[in-house]
């Protein structure tokens, strides 16, 4: 199977030039050469076979043979809301939630919540979502939305129906609380936990409170159990109709 590479623009065109770290990647990493065939996608949804037509000693022109849709997408989508971890687990968060195909992530701020969500840290989760899109074969990019506090975040009107927010006080998460084919968002407090007043603000805002087991979770290792639960429960049914 031909290497995926990332193009940040419309492949509508004959020839597109790879630069940046990609062209590195095709180049020093993957060693590609004059002639050989790649695959490029954008997150339209599409793959792209494309041939390498030049090189250079900074960038790649590639001259674009055919075009499909290939989608490997949920049934439905998952809105996932967590505050950032610490350090690499982000890294690890924002990845494991793109190959678990969840549909977009909102960082959220609560009142326990310890990272920022700077410029900076912005364009670095995007680049994992990209490398973990490269790696799992999606060809749409799981969105990053801008970073949101939970009292506007639990108030939003444009939300899923299906709303989640989990605390161990909540009742055990079962496969039933993601309904067949409709999406849902859902809620991982910060390792400190929701306060007394957030969850209150959540249960009257018409939140369901789940638990997730009897262990305390990591703010990744509770999104990444959510996203594994709903991904397993669209899946089935997927299999069922095939």
């Amino acid at each position: 199977m031909a290497e995926r590479f990332f193009y940040p623009g419309p492949l509508s065109a004959a020839v597109v030039r790879l630069e940046g770290e990609e062209f590195h990647h095709l180049v020093h990493v993957c060693r590609y050469r004059l002639g050989e065939r790649v695959v490029l996608f954008n997150g339209d949804g599409r793959e792209y076979v494309a041939v390498i037509h030049a090189l250079t000693r900074r960038y790649a022109e590639l001259l674009i043979e055919s075009g499909q849709e290939v989608s490997r997408e949920l049934p439905a989508a998952l809105w996932l809301a967590a505050p950032l971890p610490k350090g690499d687990r982000s890294q690890f968060l924002v990845e494991k939630l793109t190959e678990l195909g969840t549909a977009r992530y909102l960082p959220l701020q609560t009142q326990r919540s310890v990272v920022a969500l700077t410029a900076t840290r912005l364009e670095k989760l995007r680049r994992y979502v990209i490398e973990a899109c490269k790696q799992c074969g999606r060809n749409r990019l799981m969105e990053i939305m801008p970073a949101i506090d939970l009292t506007t975040l639990l108030t939003r009107e444009e939300l899923p129906a299906i709303r989640l927010l989990a605390d161990p006080r909540g009742e055990p998460l079962r496969s039933g609380h993601f309904p067949l084919r409709q999406a849902a968002v859902a809620v991982i407090g910060p390792e400190g936990g929701f306060t007394d007043p957030e969850l209150a603000q959540a249960r009257q805002a018409g939140w369901q409170l789940v638990a997730l087991g009897p262990c305390t979770l990591r703010v990744e290792t509770a999104a990444v159990f959510v996203a594994s639960c709903f991904a397993w429960r669209q899946l089935e049914d997927k299999e069922r109709r095939a």
